[in-house]
Protein backbone atom coordinates (compact mmCIF):
# COMPACT_ATOMS: atom_id res chain seq x y z
CA UNK A 1 0.00 0.00 0.00
CA UNK A 2 0.94 3.59 -0.69
CA UNK A 3 0.69 6.50 1.43
CA UNK A 4 -2.61 8.39 0.89
CA UNK A 5 -1.38 11.72 0.29
CA UNK A 6 1.42 9.98 -2.24
CA UNK A 7 -1.40 8.76 -4.39
CA UNK A 8 -3.42 11.89 -4.46
CA UNK A 9 -0.35 13.96 -5.45
CA UNK A 10 -0.17 11.29 -9.02
CA UNK A 11 -3.69 12.77 -9.54
CA UNK A 12 -1.65 16.17 -9.87
CA UNK A 13 0.47 14.67 -12.61
CA UNK A 14 -1.42 11.95 -14.78
CA UNK A 15 -5.61 11.37 -15.24
CA UNK A 16 -6.79 8.88 -12.76
CA UNK A 17 -6.51 6.14 -14.86
CA UNK A 18 -3.22 6.90 -15.14
CA UNK A 19 -2.72 7.11 -11.83
CA UNK A 20 -4.07 3.72 -10.77
CA UNK A 21 -1.45 2.11 -13.87
CA UNK A 22 1.64 3.29 -12.27
CA UNK A 23 1.10 2.34 -8.99
CA UNK A 24 0.11 -0.83 -9.98
CA UNK A 25 3.34 -0.69 -11.30
CA UNK A 26 5.00 -0.20 -8.67
CA UNK A 27 3.89 -3.13 -6.79
CA UNK A 28 5.36 -5.70 -9.96
CA UNK A 29 8.68 -6.54 -10.18
CA UNK A 30 11.43 -4.47 -11.11
CA UNK A 31 13.25 -5.19 -14.65
CA UNK A 32 17.46 -6.29 -14.65
CA UNK A 33 19.22 -4.26 -16.15
CA UNK A 34 23.21 -3.84 -16.38
CA UNK A 35 25.68 -1.75 -18.36
CA UNK A 36 28.76 -3.18 -20.00
CA UNK A 37 31.91 -1.70 -20.35
CA UNK A 38 33.03 -1.39 -23.58
CA UNK A 39 37.07 -1.00 -22.56
CA UNK A 40 36.79 -4.82 -21.43
CA UNK A 41 34.45 -6.46 -23.00
CA UNK A 42 34.84 -5.72 -26.79
CA UNK A 43 32.18 -8.72 -28.45
CA UNK A 44 28.26 -8.27 -28.20
CA UNK A 45 27.34 -8.09 -24.72
CA UNK A 46 24.12 -10.36 -23.77
CA UNK A 47 20.46 -9.13 -23.19
CA UNK A 48 18.14 -6.72 -25.10
CA UNK A 49 19.39 -3.90 -25.83
CA UNK A 50 18.37 -0.47 -23.35
CA UNK A 51 17.29 2.00 -26.44
CA UNK A 52 18.61 5.24 -24.85
CA UNK A 53 22.14 3.67 -23.60
CA UNK A 54 24.16 1.92 -26.17
CA UNK A 55 25.75 -0.19 -23.63
CA UNK A 56 22.75 -1.31 -21.12
CA UNK A 57 21.28 -4.34 -21.51
CA UNK A 58 18.16 -5.74 -20.02
CA UNK A 59 18.95 -9.25 -18.45
CA UNK A 60 15.52 -11.89 -18.18
CA UNK A 61 16.21 -12.58 -14.77
CA UNK A 62 18.45 -11.36 -12.15
CA UNK A 63 21.52 -13.40 -11.50
CA UNK A 64 23.61 -13.86 -8.68
CA UNK A 65 26.46 -11.17 -9.41
CA UNK A 66 27.94 -11.59 -5.84
CA UNK A 67 29.03 -15.37 -8.01
CA UNK A 68 29.94 -13.34 -11.01
CA UNK A 69 33.77 -13.41 -11.68
CA UNK A 70 33.22 -10.78 -14.50
CA UNK A 71 31.30 -8.67 -12.34
CA UNK A 72 34.25 -8.33 -10.15
CA UNK A 73 35.90 -7.91 -12.86
CA UNK A 74 34.49 -4.19 -13.86
CA UNK A 75 32.76 -6.06 -17.00
CA UNK A 76 29.79 -4.47 -16.08
CA UNK A 77 28.20 -2.11 -13.61
CA UNK A 78 24.41 -3.11 -12.20
CA UNK A 79 22.63 -0.10 -13.29
CA UNK A 80 18.75 0.71 -12.97
CA UNK A 81 17.59 1.59 -17.07
CA UNK A 82 16.05 4.80 -16.53
CA UNK A 83 19.02 6.10 -14.73
CA UNK A 84 21.36 5.03 -17.80
CA UNK A 85 19.18 8.80 -19.76
CA UNK A 86 21.80 10.76 -18.66
CA UNK A 87 24.20 9.02 -20.65
CA UNK A 88 21.87 10.33 -23.44
CA UNK A 89 21.33 13.62 -22.12
CA UNK A 90 25.27 14.46 -22.48
CA UNK A 91 25.83 13.23 -25.37
CA UNK A 92 23.03 14.94 -27.18
CA UNK A 93 23.98 18.33 -25.02
CA UNK A 94 27.89 18.01 -25.48
CA UNK A 95 27.17 17.75 -29.72
CA UNK A 96 24.71 20.66 -29.59
CA UNK A 97 27.36 23.07 -27.84
CA UNK A 98 29.87 21.28 -30.32
CA UNK A 99 32.12 20.08 -27.68
CA UNK A 100 31.57 16.31 -28.27
CA UNK A 101 34.96 15.96 -29.10
CA UNK A 102 37.10 18.27 -26.76
CA UNK A 103 39.76 17.46 -24.78
CA UNK A 104 40.43 18.54 -21.12
CA UNK A 105 36.90 18.46 -20.32
CA UNK A 106 36.12 18.33 -16.33
CA UNK A 107 33.00 17.04 -15.22
CA UNK A 108 31.45 16.87 -12.10
CA UNK A 109 29.00 14.49 -10.93
CA UNK A 110 28.24 16.24 -7.96
CA UNK A 111 25.71 13.18 -6.03
CA UNK A 112 27.88 10.03 -7.21
CA UNK A 113 27.47 7.09 -4.97
CA UNK A 114 27.43 4.50 -5.73
CA UNK A 115 28.44 5.14 -9.05
CA UNK A 116 26.03 4.27 -11.78
CA UNK A 117 26.10 7.79 -13.37
CA UNK A 118 29.67 8.01 -12.65
CA UNK A 119 31.30 5.15 -14.26
CA UNK A 120 28.85 6.04 -17.07
CA UNK A 121 29.93 9.40 -17.44
CA UNK A 122 33.72 8.15 -17.71
CA UNK A 123 32.88 5.95 -20.50
CA UNK A 124 31.06 8.63 -22.59
CA UNK A 125 34.15 11.29 -21.84
CA UNK A 126 36.88 9.82 -23.02
CA UNK A 127 39.78 8.90 -21.36
CA UNK A 128 41.67 12.53 -22.11
CA UNK A 129 38.75 14.50 -20.02
CA UNK A 130 38.34 13.96 -16.16
CA UNK A 131 35.08 13.09 -14.23
CA UNK A 132 35.42 14.05 -10.26
CA UNK A 133 32.91 11.95 -8.50
CA UNK A 134 31.44 13.47 -4.99
CA UNK A 135 30.23 12.00 -2.05
CA UNK A 136 29.29 13.80 1.05
CA UNK A 137 28.71 10.83 3.35
CA UNK A 138 32.12 9.16 3.89
CA UNK A 139 31.03 5.30 3.66
CA UNK A 140 29.34 5.67 0.56
CA UNK A 141 32.29 7.53 -0.75
CA UNK A 142 34.30 4.63 -0.23
CA UNK A 143 31.92 2.36 -1.97
CA UNK A 144 32.51 5.13 -4.66
CA UNK A 145 35.97 4.30 -4.77
CA UNK A 146 35.54 0.74 -5.27
CA UNK A 147 33.30 1.03 -7.81
CA UNK A 148 35.36 3.25 -10.09
CA UNK A 149 38.58 1.38 -9.32
CA UNK A 150 36.73 -1.75 -10.27
CA UNK A 151 35.43 -0.11 -13.42
CA UNK A 152 39.47 0.42 -14.37
CA UNK A 153 39.32 3.48 -16.66
CA UNK A 154 41.89 5.67 -14.47
CA UNK A 155 39.82 8.79 -15.67
CA UNK A 156 38.15 9.56 -12.33
CA UNK A 157 38.95 11.35 -8.79
CA UNK A 158 36.82 10.32 -6.23
CA UNK A 159 36.23 13.10 -3.49
CA UNK A 160 34.02 13.57 0.15
CA UNK A 161 33.31 16.93 -0.03
CA UNK A 162 30.25 19.00 1.01
CA UNK A 163 28.58 20.84 -2.21
CA UNK A 164 29.67 24.29 -0.39
CA UNK A 165 33.38 23.23 -0.61
CA UNK A 166 33.10 23.62 -4.35
CA UNK A 167 32.73 27.14 -4.19
CA UNK A 168 36.58 27.70 -4.64
CA UNK A 169 36.50 26.25 -7.72
CA UNK A 170 34.67 28.89 -9.52
CA UNK A 171 33.50 28.28 -13.25
CA UNK A 172 36.17 25.33 -13.37
CA UNK A 173 33.90 22.58 -14.53
CA UNK A 174 32.12 21.88 -18.06
CA UNK A 175 29.97 20.13 -17.22
CA UNK A 176 27.82 19.20 -13.77
CA UNK A 177 25.55 16.42 -13.05
CA UNK A 178 23.38 16.67 -9.21
CA UNK A 179 21.11 13.76 -8.85
CA UNK A 180 19.78 14.64 -6.65
CA UNK A 181 18.96 13.50 -2.64
CA UNK A 182 15.31 12.74 -3.49
CA UNK A 183 12.13 11.40 -1.64
CA UNK A 184 12.57 8.60 -3.37
CA UNK A 185 8.67 7.46 -5.13
CA UNK A 186 10.43 6.11 -8.15
CA UNK A 187 11.84 3.58 -6.27
CA UNK A 188 8.70 2.24 -4.41
CA UNK A 189 8.78 -0.83 -5.54
CA UNK A 190 12.84 -1.46 -5.20
CA UNK A 191 12.71 0.26 -1.54
CA UNK A 192 10.18 0.18 1.03
CA UNK A 193 11.72 2.02 3.07
CA UNK A 194 11.33 5.15 0.54
CA UNK A 195 7.26 4.43 0.84
CA UNK A 196 7.31 4.13 4.74
CA UNK A 197 9.33 7.46 4.87
CA UNK A 198 7.56 9.54 2.61
CA UNK A 199 5.37 12.49 3.85
CA UNK A 200 4.32 15.42 2.12
CA UNK A 201 6.65 17.42 4.53
CA UNK A 202 9.60 15.29 3.48
CA UNK A 203 9.09 16.07 -0.04
CA UNK A 204 9.14 19.57 0.73
CA UNK A 205 12.63 19.03 2.90
CA UNK A 206 14.28 17.30 -0.30
CA UNK A 207 13.14 20.34 -2.49
CA UNK A 208 14.75 22.78 -0.36
CA UNK A 209 17.69 20.84 0.29
CA UNK A 210 18.14 20.00 -3.95
CA UNK A 211 17.45 24.20 -3.91
CA UNK A 212 20.77 24.43 -1.74
CA UNK A 213 22.90 22.35 -3.40
CA UNK A 214 21.90 23.68 -7.08
CA UNK A 215 23.33 27.24 -5.48
CA UNK A 216 25.94 25.94 -3.66
CA UNK A 217 27.24 24.42 -7.06
CA UNK A 218 26.14 26.91 -9.81
CA UNK A 219 28.84 29.08 -9.24
CA UNK A 220 31.53 26.35 -10.38
CA UNK A 221 30.25 25.61 -13.53
CA UNK A 222 31.43 27.76 -16.53
CA UNK A 223 29.40 29.88 -18.64
CA UNK A 224 28.29 27.49 -21.42
CA UNK A 225 28.66 24.97 -19.09
CA UNK A 226 26.28 21.99 -18.68
CA UNK A 227 24.17 21.19 -16.06
CA UNK A 228 22.23 17.50 -15.64
CA UNK A 229 19.65 17.51 -13.12
CA UNK A 230 17.55 14.51 -11.93
CA UNK A 231 15.55 12.96 -8.94
CA UNK A 232 13.95 9.74 -8.96
CA UNK A 233 10.95 11.26 -7.92
CA UNK A 234 7.23 11.51 -9.20
CA UNK A 235 6.17 15.07 -7.80
CA UNK A 236 6.45 18.33 -9.53
CA UNK A 237 7.79 19.93 -6.29
CA UNK A 238 11.04 18.14 -6.68
CA UNK A 239 11.06 17.97 -10.24
CA UNK A 240 9.59 21.09 -12.88
CA UNK A 241 9.04 23.23 -9.21
CA UNK A 242 12.91 23.10 -8.83
CA UNK A 243 13.64 23.66 -12.55
CA UNK A 244 11.40 26.38 -12.76
CA UNK A 245 13.47 27.95 -9.58
CA UNK A 246 16.78 27.44 -11.35
CA UNK A 247 15.67 29.71 -14.44
CA UNK A 248 14.13 32.45 -12.32
CA UNK A 249 17.49 32.45 -10.32
CA UNK A 250 20.12 32.01 -12.93
CA UNK A 251 20.47 32.10 -16.36
CA UNK A 252 19.89 29.07 -17.81
CA UNK A 253 18.99 28.38 -21.68
CA UNK A 254 17.44 24.79 -22.97
CA UNK A 255 19.35 22.56 -24.72
CA UNK A 256 17.61 20.56 -27.52
CA UNK A 257 17.49 17.19 -27.47
CA UNK A 258 15.98 14.15 -29.44
CA UNK A 259 14.22 11.57 -28.62
CA UNK A 260 12.41 8.56 -30.01
CA UNK A 261 8.98 8.40 -29.54
CA UNK A 262 8.66 5.16 -29.03
CA UNK A 263 10.76 4.88 -25.88
CA UNK A 264 7.80 5.96 -23.76
CA UNK A 265 9.62 8.81 -22.02
CA UNK A 266 7.00 11.27 -21.37
CA UNK A 267 8.98 14.55 -22.50
CA UNK A 268 7.40 18.06 -21.29
CA UNK A 269 8.80 21.87 -20.79
CA UNK A 270 9.26 24.28 -17.94
CA UNK A 271 9.93 27.58 -18.06
CA UNK A 272 11.10 26.32 -21.94
CA UNK A 273 13.52 23.76 -20.52
CA UNK A 274 13.14 20.36 -21.46
CA UNK A 275 11.85 17.80 -19.21
CA UNK A 276 11.68 13.59 -18.93
CA UNK A 277 9.59 11.82 -17.13
CA UNK A 278 9.89 8.00 -16.93
CA UNK A 279 7.07 6.51 -15.75
CA UNK A 280 7.23 2.33 -14.77
CA UNK A 281 3.95 1.81 -16.26
CA UNK A 282 5.23 3.55 -19.94
CA UNK A 283 9.09 2.54 -19.71
CA UNK A 284 11.22 -0.38 -18.53
CA UNK A 285 12.57 0.68 -15.81
CA UNK A 286 12.00 2.99 -12.52
CA UNK A 287 10.35 6.53 -12.15
CA UNK A 288 12.81 9.04 -12.97
CA UNK A 289 12.87 12.96 -13.84
CA UNK A 290 15.63 14.70 -15.78
CA UNK A 291 16.61 17.62 -17.08
CA UNK A 292 19.15 19.53 -18.89
CA UNK A 293 20.08 22.88 -18.61
CA UNK A 294 22.56 25.28 -20.90
CA UNK A 295 24.67 28.57 -18.53
CA UNK A 296 24.32 30.72 -20.37
CA UNK A 297 27.97 32.12 -21.96
CA UNK A 298 30.01 34.51 -20.53
CA UNK A 299 33.45 35.91 -20.00
CA UNK A 300 35.06 32.91 -17.84
CA UNK A 301 37.12 34.41 -15.54
CA UNK A 302 40.07 31.85 -15.09
CA UNK A 303 40.40 31.06 -11.59
CA UNK A 304 42.94 28.53 -10.02
CA UNK A 305 42.26 27.81 -5.94
CA UNK A 306 45.92 28.37 -4.22
CA UNK A 307 47.08 24.92 -3.07
CA UNK A 308 46.23 24.10 0.44
CA UNK A 309 49.03 21.49 0.50
CA UNK A 310 51.45 19.36 -1.67
CA UNK A 311 49.64 15.76 -2.27
CA UNK A 312 51.63 14.62 -5.16
CA UNK A 313 54.68 14.31 -6.15
CA UNK A 314 56.27 13.55 -9.96
CA UNK A 315 58.03 10.20 -9.86
CA UNK A 316 61.73 11.01 -11.32
CA UNK A 317 62.44 9.55 -14.59
CA UNK A 318 64.09 6.13 -13.58
CA UNK A 319 61.89 4.95 -11.24
CA UNK A 320 58.42 6.49 -13.78
CA UNK A 321 59.79 3.81 -16.25
CA UNK A 322 60.10 1.16 -13.63
CA UNK A 323 56.17 1.62 -13.37
CA UNK A 324 55.54 2.56 -16.68
CA UNK A 325 56.36 -0.98 -18.25
CA UNK A 326 53.20 -2.21 -16.05
CA UNK A 327 50.92 0.09 -18.34
CA UNK A 328 50.23 -0.58 -22.20
CA UNK A 329 50.53 2.81 -23.60
CA UNK A 330 52.97 4.29 -20.64
CA UNK A 331 54.02 7.08 -22.94
CA UNK A 332 50.16 8.97 -22.36
CA UNK A 333 50.72 8.96 -18.21
CA UNK A 334 52.27 10.58 -15.69
CA UNK A 335 53.63 8.95 -12.98
CA UNK A 336 53.67 10.63 -8.98
CA UNK A 337 53.76 9.94 -5.49
CA UNK A 338 51.49 10.39 -2.44
CA UNK A 339 53.03 8.71 0.54
CA UNK A 340 54.58 5.49 -0.22
CA UNK A 341 51.64 5.11 -2.73
CA UNK A 342 52.83 5.26 -6.95
CA UNK A 343 49.46 6.32 -9.62
CA UNK A 344 49.41 6.89 -12.80
CA UNK A 345 47.49 9.65 -15.20
CA UNK A 346 47.07 10.37 -18.44
CA UNK A 347 48.99 13.20 -19.01
CA UNK A 348 46.43 15.82 -19.94
CA UNK A 349 45.14 15.17 -16.77
CA UNK A 350 47.66 15.34 -14.40
CA UNK A 351 47.56 19.23 -14.02
CA UNK A 352 43.44 18.58 -12.74
CA UNK A 353 44.19 15.99 -10.91
CA UNK A 354 46.65 17.99 -9.05
CA UNK A 355 44.82 21.01 -8.29
CA UNK A 356 41.47 19.09 -6.95
CA UNK A 357 44.18 17.02 -4.68
CA UNK A 358 45.10 20.37 -3.32
CA UNK A 359 41.93 21.83 -3.04
CA UNK A 360 39.60 18.86 -2.04
CA UNK A 361 39.22 15.87 -0.12
CA UNK A 362 40.54 13.59 -2.47
CA UNK A 363 39.32 9.67 -1.49
CA UNK A 364 40.80 8.33 -4.55
CA UNK A 365 42.22 9.36 -8.17
CA UNK A 366 43.89 7.51 -11.53
CA UNK A 367 45.18 4.71 -10.93
CA UNK A 368 46.93 2.93 -7.82
CA UNK A 369 49.85 1.16 -9.42
CA UNK A 370 51.61 0.20 -6.68
CA UNK A 371 54.89 0.68 -4.20
CA UNK A 372 58.55 0.28 -4.95
CA UNK A 373 60.80 -1.65 -3.25
CA UNK A 374 63.89 -2.16 -4.20
CA UNK A 375 63.82 -0.71 -7.97
CA UNK A 376 60.69 -2.97 -8.16
CA UNK A 377 57.26 -2.33 -8.56
CA UNK A 378 54.47 -4.19 -5.96
CA UNK A 379 51.26 -3.68 -7.48
CA UNK A 380 48.22 -3.01 -6.13
CA UNK A 381 44.67 -4.57 -7.04
CA UNK A 382 43.20 -1.75 -9.06
CA UNK A 383 46.24 -1.76 -11.43
CA UNK A 384 45.05 -5.48 -12.35
CA UNK A 385 41.68 -4.07 -13.06
CA UNK A 386 42.86 -1.17 -15.60
CA UNK A 387 41.97 -1.41 -19.06
CA UNK A 388 45.27 -0.68 -20.37
CA UNK A 389 47.01 -3.22 -18.26
CA UNK A 390 50.34 -4.58 -20.46
CA UNK A 391 49.64 -7.84 -21.70
CA UNK A 392 53.12 -8.91 -20.68
CA UNK A 393 53.47 -7.02 -17.01
CA UNK A 394 53.21 -10.38 -15.52
CA UNK A 395 52.62 -14.62 -16.10
CA UNK A 396 48.63 -15.03 -16.30
CA UNK A 397 46.78 -17.88 -14.65
CA UNK A 398 43.20 -18.52 -16.28
CA UNK A 399 40.67 -19.91 -14.10
CA UNK A 400 37.30 -21.18 -14.54
CA UNK A 401 34.17 -20.59 -12.97
CA UNK A 402 34.95 -22.04 -9.54
CA UNK A 403 38.67 -21.76 -9.03
CA UNK A 404 37.98 -17.81 -10.10
CA UNK A 405 35.25 -17.99 -7.17
CA UNK A 406 38.07 -19.57 -4.70
CA UNK A 407 40.07 -17.11 -5.34
CA UNK A 408 37.54 -13.95 -4.98
CA UNK A 409 37.03 -15.86 -1.59
CA UNK A 410 40.62 -15.26 -0.83
CA UNK A 411 41.07 -19.28 -1.14
CA UNK A 412 43.60 -21.82 -2.05
CA UNK A 413 44.73 -21.88 -5.36
CA UNK A 414 46.46 -24.81 -7.14
CA UNK A 415 50.40 -23.35 -6.37
CA UNK A 416 51.35 -25.95 -9.83
CA UNK A 417 49.04 -23.05 -12.21
CA UNK A 418 51.47 -20.15 -11.21
CA UNK A 419 55.25 -19.39 -11.98
CA UNK A 420 57.27 -18.01 -9.65
CA UNK A 421 56.36 -14.53 -8.38
CA UNK A 422 53.67 -12.45 -8.99
CA UNK A 423 50.73 -13.28 -11.48
CA UNK A 424 47.76 -12.32 -12.81
CA UNK A 425 44.57 -14.01 -12.45
CA UNK A 426 41.97 -13.84 -15.34
CA UNK A 427 38.66 -15.30 -15.49
CA UNK A 428 38.86 -15.76 -19.21
CA UNK A 429 40.53 -12.78 -20.71
CA UNK A 430 39.17 -10.78 -17.65
CA UNK A 431 41.83 -9.64 -15.09
CA UNK A 432 40.91 -10.54 -11.27
CA UNK A 433 43.92 -9.51 -9.32
CA UNK A 434 47.24 -10.33 -8.01
CA UNK A 435 48.47 -13.85 -6.73
CA UNK A 436 52.06 -14.25 -5.87
CA UNK A 437 53.61 -17.61 -5.50
CA UNK A 438 57.01 -18.21 -3.03
CA UNK A 439 58.20 -21.61 -3.75
CA UNK A 440 55.64 -24.39 -2.78
CA UNK A 441 53.26 -22.03 -1.71
CA UNK A 442 51.23 -19.22 -2.99
CA UNK A 443 49.98 -15.97 -1.68
CA UNK A 444 46.15 -14.50 -2.70
CA UNK A 445 46.39 -10.52 -3.25
CA UNK A 446 43.00 -10.50 -3.55
CA UNK A 447 41.83 -7.25 -0.88
CA UNK A 448 40.17 -8.88 2.00
CA UNK A 449 37.44 -6.33 2.13
CA UNK A 450 35.92 -6.80 -0.95
CA UNK A 451 36.59 -10.70 -0.71
CA UNK A 452 33.10 -12.63 -1.26
CA UNK A 453 31.16 -14.87 1.07
CA UNK A 454 31.62 -18.30 1.17
CA UNK A 455 28.58 -19.97 0.40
Amino acid sequence: MFPIEFTRSLQEILPASEAEELCAALEAPSPVSVRYNPYKITDEAPGRAVPWCRYGRYLKERPSFTLDPAFHSGAYYVQEASSMFIGHLYEQAMARIGRNRDAGLRILDLCAAPGGKTTLLATLAGLENIVVANEVIRARAMTLADNVRKWGLGNVVVTNNDPAHFAGLQEYFDVIAVDAPCSGEGMFRKDLQAREQWSPENVRLCAQRQRRILSDIWGSLKPGGILLYSTCTFNRTEDEENIAWLVDQYDCEPIEVELDPAWGIVRSEEAGICTFRFYPHRVEGEGFFAAVLHKADGKVRLRTPKPRRTILVPLPRPAATVVGRWFGQPEHMCFAQAGDNIYGYYGESYPMVKVLSESLSVVYSGVLAGQLFGGKLRPEHPLALFHDLASDSAPSVRLGLEEARQYLRKQEIDVSLLQEGINLVRYGELPLGWIKRIGHRANNMYPKELRIATL
